[in-house]
């Protein structure tokens, strides 16, 4: 047991640190491409912060382990544990980052168009995802335009996004990256090139660190005796992608509300279209009483933030009920 989690601990540092190479250069591409900040946000911060999460399910549905059932338990757990923890905890952290300097009567202040964009178009897309668990495997034909529907979905946001972009760099919201790109502090220079370098880089890591992470969870779920599925709906998520949230934080803190809201609600939209997708095509997708419940509490999430978002500016103190609604799905599943 104890190697099991020595393994998930030094497959989770492999992953993080692949995120940050990824991440890192995504926002030094965006500001050599001079785009806005809701596209650096909702886009490429978004993207980067969500690919632990979206290697781990096609490296288990693809090279996972020997037993399909298994490699199939840890996919669907980790296509819709991602969307759970971004539309609850990770949002209701983001509040108590910003408490402590704004107060609990404080406001965030995100770009709204772009807020309202990201949500409308995930709470479509994962009602759509969660009516595609009732359609029955020989309808196969059904579950493929469903999944097309939602890929041609991501598409469509990315164009809308992009095409927001201009306006939003002319109104003084173009992205500056926070940090040196991290290649550059061993000497390398600052051009296309090495930002190609680090994403590469990343991306080579988070290969290697989801296949052992997939492993480490089938050790630890067998040996405790918990499903592979329960395992990967809220360890995954948490030990992936949350500590990458962080970011979100750092950003609220320092006033950057538009980049901190984007990085959670863009992945959400990429969590949303595209996982689902693949979820619906390679796996049985059907309502298990966890799968239902983790489904229903990420849809009151992202409408409460939605519904909340419509005033003047975010309340700080609206995040805490997507807290909430966390700890009533950890309640109901264990």
């Amino acid at each position: 047991m104890t190697l099991m989690l020595l393994l998930l601990a030094a497959m989770l540092a492999v992953i993080l640190l692949a995120s940050e190479l990824f991440t890192n250069a995504l926002e030094h591409l965006g500001e050599r491409l001079g785009i806005s900040e809701g596209v650096t946000g909702s886009i490429f911060a978004a993207v980067g912060t969500a690919m632990p999460e979206t290697f781990v399910p096609l490296m288990a549905l693809v090279a996972g382990t020997p037993d399909m059932a298994v490699n199939e338990e840890i996919g669907v757990g980790a296509i819709l544990g991602a969307p759970l923890m971004l539309s609850t905890l990770s949002t209701f952290l983001l509040g108590l980052g910003a408490l402590s300097r704004r107060g609990p009567a404080g406001r965030l202040h995100p770009e709204p168009v772009g807020l309202a964009r990201d949500l409308d178009f995930f709470l479509a897309a994962f009602a759509i995802a969660a009516l595609a668990m009732w359609v029955p495997h020989e309808r196969l034909w059904v579950r493929q335009v469903l999944a097309a529907v939602l890929c041609v979905g991501y598409g469509l946001y990315l164009y809308r996004t992009l095409a927001a972009s201009g306006k939003l760099v002319e109104d003084g919201h173009a992205t500056e990256a926070p940090e040196r790109m991290l290649l550059t502090r061993l000497g390398l220079p600052l051009h296309g090139a090495t930002i190609g370098l680090q994403l590469l880089l990343g991306v080579g890591l988070l290969v290697l660190g989801s296949k052992g992470f997939i492993q480490g969870v089938e050790g630890v779920a067998s040996r405790l005796g918990i499903s592979a599925l329960l395992l990967s709906l809220l360890i995954i998520p948490i030990a992936t992608e949350l500590p990458e949230k962080v970011n979100s934080i750092l950003w609220v803190r320092r006033g950057k509300d538009t980049l901190a809201l984007g990085n959670i609600t863009g992945a959400m939209v990429f969590q949303g279209t595209l996982l689902p997708a693949i979820g619906i095509l390679l796996t049985p997708w059907q309502p298990r009483p966890e799968v239902l419940g983790g489904v229903i509490v990420t849809l009151c999430g992202a409408a409460w933030l939605r519904v909340s978002a419509r005033t003047k500016g975010l309340p700080i103190w609206t995040l805490g009920v997507n807290g909430l609604f966390y700890a009533a799905y950890l309640i109901y599943t264990l």
